[in-house]
């Protein structure tokens, strides 16, 4: 046999050669030709000499991570130039409908005032709600579409001011405060799954990572802080641009302070309601209808700009098999996991956190940019108080890294921001502004941007924090629906009181006292988790899938039928979840009668159910 090969060679290589040995064997020639287009196939198909595999793979991650910062980029830039068009046309909007001239000149008994009041009520009363719906619209279109969806139906709210009906102005309005909830929900879980993201394309050679397991405890909190803190520095810039309709065509209409301020004899704490005795009139001409045209299109262009962002820009913030896995848990379930999520009393604990968060920036607008602001310097100074608050916040958003760089505890930055507060509010209440007195100026700037230090720090820390402490929780949209549903209930607790004859500083004494039972119950919870207490934290319910693709491959019984198999799924499902329902409550309940050696037993038991069944899934993945 080896002299057999060794003839075969020396033909080829002669044939090579162009010199074929005399004694040419017929056999030998097919073989050399079979023999030469092998190799000519393998040097094709084969690697190429200089493919270095381990650096292909390191371009490929490095592409992940941009494609990841891309999004945070794209979210941020979205969110921020939507705001700055809703509050801009919204600000600008109620300045004008306020003009009594302007009302009966523009549309005469159409009743604007009465369906600005109406407006308002649809946007601040309608997330009252949204913790029910906002689960379902998230599972029915997930986290990128809900984003996208929501950017529309600021823009369908831009459009309607070209027709200003009530037909048009409150249907808009009622829709916007049913995308609020689910808006910021959307965003909150968006920005965390990318810190998520990238961690694992960093630390793609880690075997946990590789295998698809739980990341190690605090992993990801680098890339949380980082990506949370860029979100709310672009996002307080949206006070800034929604300025510039006030700057560059507003403010040239507006009276001065001699004439708006004329009645006003209070301001501050001392005042009651809003500002008390304003001027009626605030323009001093009224502007031409096809130069508000104008306005409102640059507002609808930069409002489709925004939708352009969430659709091009950010990518899906989950695989489609993750997505698919969502759907298949069921409308119930998913309805009821934001409820069962306020068990786990790390959350519970920071509802009034929550509800302070509401509260601060109402006052910001309404009580100190308003009540001793505008009340002491005029309108025309309106756009610089606004400005000075929306750059210290964005400024200030950027101490968050201070986590990062001097290694200081999380509690530093939250409870930073609450004193801050603490100590503002007791400075307002001893403090009023004086009507028309120019020279409080430099006063009430600093106010503003102390006041918006304290706004950026709790928005960053609060969002950071809920990140860090569910990092090992498959999505977060239930979490952060319960974080903005509180913001939520407590601007309606403000729109009805707004109504009420009460004095700024009953307003001021309801801050504070949030204020202190938020900052005891947040140490509360901190105290809990350092003697590690145990908390209560839901499992997403595992999918129940009806289709059969290449997700989701299963071994056929011949002798089954499709409606047997699925019936005994379902009571086998149900079952398996109404037994663990029972355990979780025995073990919330019961969890300091039971036994060490129980709890470890079940612990083992319910680790190697999770480790079979996402073996399972990858095996089926893979299959």
């Amino acid at each position: 046999m080896a002299a057999v090969n060794t003839e075969d060679n020396v033909y080829c290589e002669a044939v090579l050669h162009g010199v074929p040995p005399a004694d040419d064997d017929d056999d030998l020639q097919p073989r050399c030709q079979e023999g030469n287009i092998q190799g000519q196939e393998d040097e094709f198909l084969g690697p190429h000499p200089d493919y270095d595999e381990e650096e292909e793979e390191r371009k490929y991650y490095r592409r992940k991570r941009l494609g990841v910062v891309k999004n945070v980029v794209g979210a941020s830039c979205g969110g921020m130039i939507l705001y700055s068009v809703y509050m801009g046309l919204l600000q600008m909007q109620l300045i004008l409908h306020y003009d009594e001239t302007y009302r009966e000149v523009k549309y005469g008994s159409l009743g604007l005032e009465d369906i600005d009041n109406k407006m308002l009520m649809g946007i601040n009363v309608t997330p009252v709600v949204g913790l029910l719906y906002t689960p379902v619209l998230i599972r029915f279109l997930g986290t990128k579409w809900m984003m996208f969806l929501a950017s529309g139906i600021y823009a369908l709210f831009v459009s309607t001011n070209y027709w200003e009906r009530y037909y048009t102005l409150v249907p808009s309005a009622v829709a916007i405060g049913v995308a609020i909830v689910p808006l910021w929900a959307s965003l909150g879980n968006y920005i965390t799954r990318m810190a998520q993201q990238y961690y694992e394309y960093v630390n793609y050679k880690e075997e946990h990572v590789q295998e698809q397991k739980k990341v190690p405890k605090g992993a990801c909190h680098h890339y949380v802080i980082i990506f949370q803190s860029v979100f709310y520095i672009c996002f307080h810039l949206s006070f800034v641009f929604a300025e510039f309709p006030m700057v560059l065509f507003l403010n040239n209409y507006l009276s001065d302070y001699n004439h708006t301020l004329y009645n006003v004899k209070q301001c501050g704490a001392d005042g009651k309601g809003v500002i008390e005795g304003f001027n009626k009139t605030v323009l001093h001409q009224l502007p031409r209808s096809m130069l508000l045209i104008e306005v409102e299109s640059v507002l609808m262009g930069a409002a489709f700009i925004a939708m352009i962002i969430f659709l091009a820009m950010c990518g899906a913030a989950y695989r489609p098999t993750e997505e698919i896995d969502l759907r298949s848990i069921g409308w119930g379930n998913i309805f009821q996991l934001p409820f069962k999520h306020l068990r786990d009393y790390r959350l519970r604990l920071l509802c009034p956190f929550f509800i302070y968060s509401g509260f601060e920036v109402l006052f910001a607008v309404k009580g100190l940019i308003l009540s001793y602001g505008v009340c002491a310097l005029g309108m025309e100074h309106l756009w610089l108080l606004v400005m000075v608050y929306g750059l210290a916040s964005s400024a200030c958003s950027a101490l968050s890294l201070a986590l990062l760089l001097q290694r200081l505890p999380r509690q530093t930055l939250l409870l930073g921001g609450a004193v801050v507060h603490l100590v503002l509010l007791m400075v307002l209440m001893c403090w009023s502004s004086t009507p028309k007195k120019l020279d409080q100026l430099p006063q009430l700037l600093i106010l503003v941007a102390l006041w918006g230090l304290g706004t950026a720090l709790n928005k960053t820390s609060l969002s950071t924090l809920l990140g860090m402490l569910y990092e090992d929780k498959e999505r977060l949209d239930f979490v952060y629906t319960v974080y903005h549903w509180w913001q939520a209930i407590a601007i309606f607790i403000v729109y009805l009181w707004s109504s009420l004859p009460m004095r700024v500083k009953h307003f001021l004494a309801i801050l504070m006292v949030t204020l202190l039972v938020a900052g005891f119950c947040y140490w509360q919870m901190e105290h809990r988790l350092v003697k590690k207490i145990p908390f209560r934290l839901p499992r997403i319910p595992r999918p129940r899938h009806k289709v059969k693709g290449y997700r989701y491959l299963e071994e056929e019984n011949s002798d089954e039928c499709e409606s047997d198999k699925s019936d005994v799924e379902d009571e086998d499902e149900e079952g398996r979840q109404a037994e663990e329902e029972r355990v979780e409550d025995a073990s919330s309940q019961d969890s300091d009668s039971l036994g060490p050696e129980r709890g470890r037993a079940r612990g083992r038991r319910r680790r190697q159910d999770d480790t079979a069944y996402e073996q399972a899934g990858d095996r089926e993945v893979y299959d």
